[in-house]
């Protein structure tokens, strides 16, 4: 049967139902138990079996002549009905044929166990919450159509208990991480999503325009300078978790938009950000996995610190054979680059060859947690230089699961070498490289106020919940994932 002429059945019982003096979408229901707490209370009862309302979808339909069976499901789990003519009623039973799977419903009773054990609810009375009017997934047990998961997550929700539990590690990490935070005196803020000014990242950004204002903006693409101005101002920690929009390619480990915790402490460094990291991961992955050691795939990620912390320098030698050292110019490292098998562009400078060489070569090996330190300048102009070696700056990006997740530096408080960094930045822009920083000429200003020796630390929160709940594809963490437009009808 058509799904058009399910839908034609299914009005046709809404129909009766309506004719029937029955309301199907009536406008509250007093739930006083989850099908959990309901369980629950059964088990602990003494004697006799406790009286419950509960409600939920209808997932599981067996019609027994003058008795039947459903099975109910909630936010909490599934819980069988058991539903009888003699107690009902012969019309309310007989009104049992208009309902469907999908269908919402509301059901009082007293719990008993049936003889194979099975928690249930007797009912004496139920009453039609929402009639749906579509089918369920055809595979009510394991929707399978990655397509339809992610352009219609409430079905694969509905269908796939693996990614309802996915989602609510995701809300645990989140929950974990500001838990955390905030027990270290860091105060969360909120900083603006529309900019004038897209900077931040090495990334291409949206663009938008602001009627009342008359003037464009840009989605922001980081939450760093705004965070720094706050520690300018007068803050010592902060801390912001938002979303971040990147008008770039999609992909496994890419999303448009994806959510961002930037965090900012004044007289810290990148060495103390490396201890928060290995701190911070290994206390969030037991309260979402259970243990420091989560399996991924065909091997097990173990977050316990501490973790091997390697120069990229020496992380790129090793894969590729290249020192980059030894290739000061940018069209000589392009020429080694290209050697190894990398695309490059004739535009690229040096700081993003370097980086391709890691995304190529290094990256795809760093399964277990590890950081990556001391960067060439060229690949982070808003990085405080190395003491000691002034063409490195003192950041690092940790790495899981053979996936960057986060990324941090000793801040540049040095307004003068600021601008110039920016200034060749806009070298680069003009090039043609469209991911090179924009000149900001207000957090210039903010700058020359005085920022303190300060630690920035930024965390993809979509990925941090990829390593630790096994996910293969950023989609499978962000509710609703950008799609291409849907072809044809």
């Amino acid at each position: 049967m058509g799904e058009d002429e399910i839908i034609a059945l299914r009005k046709e019982k809404l129909a009766r139902l309506r004719a029937a003096g029955i309301d199907p979408y009536p406008a509250r229901f007093h739930r006083l138990h989850t099908a959990r707490e309901a369980i629950e209370l059964l088990e602990s009862a003494t004697a006799g079996g406790p009286a419950v309302t509960v409600a939920g979808r209808i997932t599981a339909l067996r019609n027994m002549g003058k008795a039947s069976f459903l099975d109910l499901r909630d936010g909490s789990g599934r819980i069988q009905v058991y539903l009888k003519q003699e107690t009902l009623g012969p019309q309310a039973y007989e009104l049992l044929r208009e309902l469907d799977l999908g269908d919402f419903l509301g059901v009082t009773g007293a719990m008993f166990r049936t003889k194979t054990g099975e928690p249930t609810v007797e009912a004496q009375e139920y009453t039609v919450l929402a009639k749906a009017l579509r089918p369920p997934p055809e595979k009510w047990h394991g929707l399978q159509d990655v397509e339809v998961r992610y352009r219609q997550r409430y079905l694969d929700l509905m269908a796939n208990p693996q990614a309802r539990e996915t989602f609510v590690a995701r809300s645990r990490v989140v929950a974990a991480v500001r838990r955390f935070l905030d027990a270290r005196g860091y105060l969360e803020v909120e900083t603006p999503v529309l900019h004038g000014t897209p900077g931040g990242a090495a990334a291409r950004p949206f663009v938008t325009y602001h009627n009342a204002l008359d003037r464009q903006f840009y989605l922001r693409i980081a939450l760093e300078l705004h965070l720094k101005r706050l520690i300018i101002g007068g803050f010592d920690r902060v801390y912001e978790i938002g979303r971040i929009f990147r008008n770039e390619g999609v992909s496994t480990k890419y999303n448009p938009e994806f959510t961002m915790l930037e965090s900012y402490e004044a007289y810290a460094d990148y060495n103390r950000l490396m201890d928060m990291v290995e701190e911070m991961v290994s206390s969030i992955a037991p309260e979402v996995a259970g243990d420091t050691r989560v399996p991924y795939g065909d091997t097990v990620i173990d977050f316990a610190p501490p973790w091997p912390r390697i120069p990229l320098r020496d992380a790129i030698l090793e894969r590729t054979g290249i020192d980059f050292e030894a290739h000061p110019d940018a069209e000589s490292l392009r020429r080694a680059t290209a050697q190894s098998g990398v695309h490059v562009e004739e535009h690229w400078g040096r700081g993003k060859l370097i980086d391709e060489l890691l995304t190529a070569h290094v990256e795809p090996h760093l399964l277990q947690p590890a950081f990556l330190i001391d960067y060439p300048i060229e690949l982070s102009p808003l990085a405080k230089r190395k003491p000691g070696a002034p063409h490195l700056v003192e950041r690092f990006e940790f790495f899981i699961c053979g996936r960057e997740v986060g990324n941090a530096y000793t801040e540049l408080n040095d307004p003068v070498d600021q601008r110039e960094r920016f200034v060749e930045q806009a070298r680069l822009r003009a090039a043609g490289d469209e991911e090179a920083e924009v000149v900001d000429e207000d957090f210039l200003v903010a700058l020359e106020h005085g920022l303190p020796p300060t630690a920035g630390l930024g965390i993809g929160i979509d990925r941090l919940v990829m390593a630790l709940t096994g996910a293969t594809s950023i989609r499978e963490v962000i509710l609703f994932p950008a799609l291409r437009e849907k072809e044809g009808p």
